[in-house]
This record gives C-alpha cells, sequence and structure tokens, in this order.
C-alpha cells in the first residue's frame, strides 16, 4: 500500500538549525523535504543537488512560488548573530526577519499549507532567576539590549497566532534557548556564545578573552535535541497554534562554559575577561513543562556529553 508523503519545506537549510533539521528529516521515509537556500556562506549545500532551491526570502514572488504544494513549512531562515551585532547594530536583526516572515506567513494562507513551525527565541523573556512558562511571558518588561529582537519575535508570534485564527495553516512557536552543536557557525563574528567560546578555545595559543565578567547564565540546548522536538510536533499536532519553551533546564555561566571548554579541549589557557567588551548581561531560565506533557519531550543530550560531541566534530571538520 502506497501512503502519500508528507511534503516539507526546510527555509534556511544551509544555516545551523535548518541543516540539521534537513539531514534528520531527510531520513524518514514519510517525508519528502525540500530546503531553501540564499547565500550557502559555509559551503554546506551542493548546489547541484536539487532538493536545495536557492530562494531570495525577502522577494514576495519569490516567497509565493516555493511556498506552493507543501504540507509543512519550517521556518529556520533568520538574520541572526552574536553579542557584538545585537549592542551595535540590532537593526540588522529587526528589519529582513519581519519581512521574511511576514511575505511567508501571508504565502502559507495562499497556497493552503496545512502546517507551519517558526523557531522564536527565549529573547522574549526578561532576565531573571525564576523558569519562566509560555504563559508567563510579560510584555510591559524591559528587554534592555534585545529590544528589537525580543519584540520581532513577539510580533512574529502574534503573526503565526493571527493567520491559525484564519483557519487554514496550523502554527507552532517554539521558543528555544541557545543551541549549540555540529554545524553551528563558528565564527567569532556571527556566532553565539557556545561556538563562539569553542572558536577562541581551538584558535588560542597561550590564553583566552572573554567579553564582558563571565556572569551571564544560558541554558544551552543540543541541537539534535531541538531536532526531535520539531518532529513530535510535524507528528502530533492537533492544535490551531502554540507556544512552547525549548530548553535543557540546565544552566550554565559564561565563565563556567568556558572552563568546561577549555578542559575538553586539553589546552592549558589563561582566562582574561574583557569588562568592556559587548555582552548582553541576562540570564534566562526558562520551564519546559508544556512541551513534555503535550509531546512526551524531554532533552536527552547533557551539556558535558554535547560539548564532547560538539569539540569532537568541530576538530574532524575544521
Amino acid at each position: 500500500m502506497n501512503t502519500k508523503k508528507k511534503k516539507i519545506l526546510i527555509c534556511g537549510a544551509s544555516g545551523f538549525i535548518g541543516y540539521n533539521l534537513f539531514q534528520t528529516l531527510s531520513t524518514r521515509k514519510d517525508f519528502e523535504v525540500t530546503g531553501t537556500y540564499l547565500t550557502n556562506r559555509y559551503k554546506r549545500i551542493d548546489p547541484k543537488d536539487k532538493r536545495f532551491v536557492r530562494v531570495d526570502l525577502t522577494d514576495k514572488k519569490q516567497v509565493d512560488s516555493i511556498t506552493r504544494g507543501f504540507d509543512v513549512i519550517i521556518q529556520a531562515a533568520a538574520n541572526t548573530t552574536g553579542a557584538k551585532d545585537v549592542i551595535e547594530r540590532p537593526y540588522i536583526h529587526v528589519v529582513d526577519n519581519v519581512l521574511m516572515n511576514t511575505l511567508l506567513f501571508k504565502a502559507a494562507h495562499d497556497n493552503y499549507v496545512k502546517q507551519l513551525i517558526f523557531y522564536s527565541c527565549t529573547v522574549a523573556y526578561p532576565s531573571s532567576k525564576r523558569y519562566w512558562k509560555e504563559n508567563e511571558l510579560d510584555l510591559n518588561h524591559e528587554f534592555g539590549k534585545y529590544f528589537g529582537a525580543g519584540w520581532m519575535k513577539i510580533y512574529t508570534e502574534k503573526q503565526c497566532e493571527f493567520y491559525s485564527r484564519l483557519g487554514r495553516t496550523k502554527y507552532t512557536a517554539i521558543r528555544h534557548s541557545n543551541i549549540y552543536g555540529p554545524y553551528d557557525r563558528f565564527d567569532l563574528e556571527r556566532s553565539h556564545v557556545c561556538a563562539a567560546t569553542i572558536t577562541k578555545v581551538m584558535q588560542a595559543k597561550d590564553k583566552i578573552t572573554v567579553w564582558g565578567e563571565g556572569k551571564e547564565e544560558r541554558d544551552l540546548l543540543y541541537i539534535d535535541d531541538l531536532v526531535k522536538l520539531t518532529e513530535l510536533v510535524i507528528d502530533k499536532q492537533n492544535y490551531n497554534f502554540e507556544v512552547f519553551n525549548a530548553g535543557s533546564e540546565e544552566v550554565v555561566s559564561v565563565k563556567e562554559l568556558v572552563q568546561k571548554i577549555i578542559k575538553i579541549s586539553g589546552k592549558k589557557l589563561d582566562i582574561v575577561y574583557d569588562k568592556n567588551g559587548p555582552s548582553i548581561g541576562t540570564k534566562i531560565r526558562i520551564n519546559i513543562d508544556k512541551a513534555r506533557k503535550k509531546f512526551k519531550w524531554t532533552p536527552k543530550m547533557g551539556l558535558d556529553e554535547g560539548l564532547n560531541k560538539t569539540i569532537a566534530w568541530y576538530k574532524k571538520s575544521r
């Protein structure tokens, strides 16, 4: 008996999250997966592979065309960089992202796409020692340096909810914590804290400079755990719109993270803290009970094991 395959479009399939998603979902016999890319900066995509299509997601005609005929769209495309840009050029995290998401959601509605998954982010939550639940988001809190990025994510979540109410497309927004793992952007100018720290350590000879005082705290989630939650959403979504936190619930300070990575690397390095360097200074914790209850999802990868796997991949691939 032939079963019709579910057609899935991964937007941003050359990126860190998107490429890992493509690698995993493509192995499923019940899925037919297509990925979009724009720059292919890290040379992950073979331009001759017909499963990948070069698309400018800020171009309305291209977005309208690429979204036709799909059952599921996963929006993993975004203009994201590190702390330096958050402080010095915050607008780059707003303009193109709002435009991409707006065009994509409208096209999904027009083309009768059944399901859309959007990756939001925990930058929407205030810095606190509290473990935030999805329905506890306080829109009156001070976003600080994440003012632009935080409001962009919240606005996009509300677009998801708006289109879900029109009845054609079911939406899920996943507010994930800091993601790390293989195929991350190990690029000091563009990467987030984990990949940036690994890059600094692996390139260092005698010392490593850390921006800020190392007191910031992060919830680091291994990429495979995020991919697994995404699979569960594709398979089990029975609601029109929901938001789910996705994190490890294992909080680590930047100082502790640096020490762990140095230990795994086997190097002997001095740590210098540059208090004048670009630093966000936030401490964010999230509660994941909602995803655990709905999908029976629990992160499998502990931080130490995940860092070992990531650094081993870095050494092998770079």
